[in-house]
């Protein structure tokens, strides 16, 4: 295994953490070189957001290709499959666990017992059929033009949102696959997150993809969406898991899309 890169090595060090975020939270390969420390997520977090767009790139694609043969419904079903498979439905299931844990359970200790356990109960498959319902209807009921940038701004914004509560929360398990990732986020790092799930916004903002009404408006409801599950998560368990993160992901995504829909509907051309 290499060893773990200082700041020091400068554009290697953060290609390495680059890729360290890639691998964990993607199914896409690293180059060799790269190799594999757990340690190195401490400060992986801060391109959270860089993930984000490589999957809405990939999401659009695919519903760009189905689009020129399908209806939109199923092209965006097709897309939404395609990130699923991309993250190896990685969110999805924290989404799930906390539905169970936070629904089953009434105590701290045992929220979080249903949640490590692996197996889906009523409410996860309840809440992540909601959940997937309301992202394609909502992606589905869009003007055709606008699915493609709502998909690129909703990704990394989204996991820009879940990148706060490793900067603002503490981590409340002992062990877990997430610690490494949850144990640091400076400032700074935060600062980094925050620009790049900027920048999509800002360009198709610029380009003329996406009102700046409803831009904005799509930033309040998915915010609001983070803030309302953070707030859960502290009182109920005194701060957050892994799962949590990937809930607040797909609970901010989902409510961008409706923060976008909510913008057109209310439009004057929508009722011309």
């Amino acid at each position: 295994m290499d060893a773990a890169p200082t700041p020091s090595t400068g554009l290697r060090y953060q290609l390495q953490l680059f890729f360290t975020a890639l691998q964990f939270f993607t199914r896409l390969p690293a180059p060799r070189w790269v190799g594999f420390d757990a340690a190195w997520l401490q400060h992986a977090s801060r391109y959270f957001p860089a993930i984000g767009i490589i999957v809405s790139f990939a999401c659009a694609a695919v519903y760009w290709v189905a689009a020129l043969w399908l209806p939109q419904v199923v092209a965006v079903l097709l897309s939404t499959a395609a990130g699923i498979y991309l993250t190896g439905a990685f969110h999805e299931d924290g989404f799930a666990d906390v539905c169970d844990g936070f629904g089953g359970g009434m105590q701290p200790s045992r929220v979080l017992e249903i949640m490590r356990d692996s197996r889906v109960g009523a409410y996860g498959v309840i809440g992540i059929a909601l959940l997937l319902g309301t992202k394609i209807a909502g992606l589905a009921s869009l003007p055709a033009l606008q699915v493609m940038p709502a998909l690129l701004v909703a990704h990394p914004l989204s996991r820009c949102f879940a990148a706060a509560l490793i900067w603002r929360m503490p981590y409340v398990r002992e062990e877990g696959k997430v610690k490494p990732l949850a144990q640091n986020m400076s400032a700074g790092e935060f600062a980094v997150a925050v620009v790049t799930a900027a920048l999509p916004l800002i360009l198709c903002v610029a380009a003329g993809w996406l009102a700046l009404r409803a831009s904005l408006l799509a930033v309040l409801l998915g915010g609001a969406a983070a803030w309302f599950l953070a707030r859960k998560f502290q009182r109920r368990i005194g701060g957050y898991t892994g799962d949590c993160l990937g809930a607040v992901q797909q609970f901010s995504e989902a409510a961008i899309y409706l923060g976008l829909l909510a913008a057109v509907s209310a439009s004057p051309a929508s009722h011309s």
